[in-house]
């Protein structure tokens, strides 16, 4: 127990350090915006770490591959933690730190989101490319680049439950309704972050683990009782990358650059 209250306590504590380097985003991004896109990055990257930190030693107490939202947020930590392939980099170091910028200009991104069902909206975004999901998780994929970890009737029936748990055919269909090249469709893993740490939370919270120091016991009723992820619901905006928002550059977080595309025809 004393391991798991110690993971959790970690885990926490790096949600808080991911919230604070977005809070400083904008005003480091003016100065150093290569270094504000890593800090956002690698902060991200810490909370998978710890996320997984806590998965290995309460196994027991959540039913981790039973969901969409964990069974995901563990493979992509494992594909970031191993870092043998191109895949997973966030949307942000895709259109400011891997070549010209310019290269990008005339293109629209989509970008799909899970919606809150208090209606409130996260203020952090981390936005990875959708074909990379696919192109590591799916059986069916020729990418070289597929976990290959589980193989057969078990790889299947992980793509069917990330898939199918959290609408991504729905995601998929809408890029291909509007034409977007599949590029440029990302997906929010912040929603799907606090829907699993959530779903954590609530178990061990069951279980009778301790929430033990400031930011542990600052996120339980958060996570336990407020913070409700509609997983079925995609939620759609846009970013477009016109000449002055090149101009602009990296100053602006997605969440700031992007606009709502909420009607089903935006």
């Amino acid at each position: 127990m004393n391991a798991i209250e110690t993971a959790l306590r970690r885990l926490a504590n790096n949600m808080r350090l991911y919230g604070e380097a977005h809070l400083r985003y904008s005003d480091l991004a003016k100065v150093d915006s290569e270094e504000a896109i890593e800090n956002v990055d690698r902060a991200f990257e810490a909370v998978l770490e710890a996320f997984h930190t806590l998965y290995d030693v309460s196994g027991d107490l959540v039913e981790y591959f039973e969901h969409a939202d964990t069974t995901l947020l563990i493979a992509l930590r494992n594909a970031l933690h191993h870092r043998d392939h191109p895949l997973f980099h966030s949307l942000l170091s895709q259109l400011w730190l891997s070549g010209d910028p310019e290269r990008w200009l005339g293109a629209k991104f989509l970008l799909a989101g899970h919606g809150m069902l208090a209606g409130n909206r996260a203020l952090m975004t981390h936005y990875v490319k959708l074909d990379d999901i696919y192109a590591r998780l799916d059986p069916k994929s020729v990418s070289p680049h597929r976990d290959t970890f589980l193989k057969g009737e078990r790889a299947a029936a992980r793509m069917s439950l990330v898939e199918s748990g959290l609408a991504l055919g729905a995601i998929r269909e809408r890029a291909r309704q509007k034409r977007y090249p599949s590029n440029q469709v990302y997906l929010d893993m912040v929603p799907i972050l606090i829907s699993a740490v959530s779903r954590a939370f609530i178990a061990l919270q069951a279980a009778g683990v301790g929430f033990n120091g400031y930011d542990a016991n600052a996120y339980k009723d958060t996570f336990t009782s407020e913070l409700r992820v509609d997983l079925q619901s995609a939620e759609f905006s846009m970013v477009s990358m016109t000449n002055l928002q090149i101009f602009v550059g990296p100053k602006l977080s997605i969440l700031q650059m992007s606009r709502s595309l909420e009607s089903p025809h935006g």
